[in-house]
């Protein structure tokens, strides 16, 4: 029997094949300006294919923090609609505040979004093919070993080989999900003994932005074409798409960073903000120079966009090959002053949809994503539809 199960007839054997990657970033309740953009990609994709589903579309759902909660609800077949439901209805609940006395070690308890993620995707669904319409990632961090965990669906991954006693595969969904969001400060870690019989396999997660891959677009590309992780699907800008959605990046220059009375208790928050903005613009930029940029916003003032560009600046058509390991797209949004004024939106305070807690402005951050989603165009897409 494959080790595909009910997948084998969309996977085994199809190496050759075009295939479609779709890649969410970390960044908290900011998740829901996502979920905007994905609900037009969603509406763009079924009138034009005839997919309903984005699990139909895409052949791997990849996320990291929030971004790992909206692809594992479109990896067991959700629509846009009911993740943005979710998000609307769940967000209060996912940052409740734990009781005073507790707040030394985090912020917001971990149980109401362990409930939450439970019950949306079943207490007993794992990562095997059987319980999933697609292949699925999330980035997770192992705080006991010190290093990135990005823990993936595919079942013929090494450590997803089901006579291991520690096989990935059967670790339950919504642990790997709470695993890849438990943000430090935030929310406690996530702590998952990977073998029943071995407690030397307990190990204690916090969340997969406190990696390099908050954005995991360039790592998904990597997990599916790297012979190590055994997919060996081909690369070419006909062969593979790799669509990359953000939470909205907000670079802050804070008035008082020279400060020599600002310690580092009072940093401590902000951190997690940094590092995902960071390994936003590293991921990015890896992505626009191994693949071929359809469309993106400029990096700096140096680089620009990255667009493929002839002698006198003009944007090479698709139809001309460049030879690139994949086709991208890139859409986020500028969460600062400036680039709210150029979405239209001056009446949204930056402040109020850059933390990654802003629950009370879930409304301001779907009007942010509802101006980035016309953005997305199905010519972005290429060949691929």
């Amino acid at each position: 029997m494959s080790v595909w199960g009910k997948l084998a007839s969309r996977y085994e054997g199809t190496e050759d094949q075009p295939h479609k990657i779709l890649a969410l970033d970390g960044g908290g309740i900011r998740g829901i300006l996502t979920l905007e953009v994905l609900a037009r990609i969603e509406n763009m994709l079924a009138e034009k294919t005839g997919k309903k589903r984005l699990c139909d579309f895409f052949d791997y759902i990849g996320g990291t923090s929030t971004g790992a909660v909206i692809a594992a609800g479109l990896a067991r077949g959700m629509s846009v609609g009911e993740l943005l439901a979710f998000y609307q209805e769940a967000g209060p609940a996912m940052f409740e505040k734990e009781i005073l006395w507790k707040r030394w070690n985090n912020l917001y308890k971990g149980d109401p979004l362990k409930k939450l993620l439970e019950d949306t995707f079943g207490a007993n669904t794992t990562l095997k093919p059987d319980d999933l319409k697609c292949l699925f990632l999330a980035v997770t961090r192992n705080r006991t070993t010190d290093s990135p965990w990005p823990i993936s669906s595919n079942p013929q991954a090494k450590y997803n080989d089901t006579s291991r006693k520690d096989c990935n595969l059967r670790i339950p969904l919504w642990k790997i999900v709470r695993a890849s969001t438990a943000a430090p400060v935030y929310f406690p870690p996530e702590v998952i003994q990977w073998d029943p019989d071995d407690e030397n396999k307990m190990f204690v997660f916090v969340d997969g932005g406190m990696t390099p891959y908050n954005n995991p677009a360039f790592l998904l590309y990597r997990m599916a074409t790297e012979p190590g992780y055994r997919l060996n699907w081909a690369t070419g800008e006909n062969k593979l798409l790799v669509i990359s959605v953000g939470t909205g990046a907000a670079p802050i220059v804070e008035d008082d960073v020279d400060d020599p009375n600002k310690g580092i208790a009072s940093n401590v928050v902000g951190v997690a903000g940094t590092l995902m903005y960071g390994s936003m613009v590293a991921q990015d930029s890896n992505c626009r120079s191994i693949g071929r940029c359809v469309y993106g916003a400029e990096l700096d003032r140096e680089i620009g966009d990255m667009k493929p560009r002839d002698n006198q600046g003009k944007i090479i058509p698709l139809s001309e090959n460049q030879g690139r390991k994949f086709l991208y797209a890139r859409y986020n949004a500028e969460l600062t002053r400036e680039g709210l004024d150029k979405m239209g939106l001056r009446e949204i305070e930056p402040k109020n949809v850059q933390k990654l807690d802003s629950v009370e402005f879930i409304d301001d951050l779907r009007k942010v994503g509802k101006v980035v989603a016309k953005e997305v165009e199905i010519e972005h897409f290429g060949n691929f539809v």
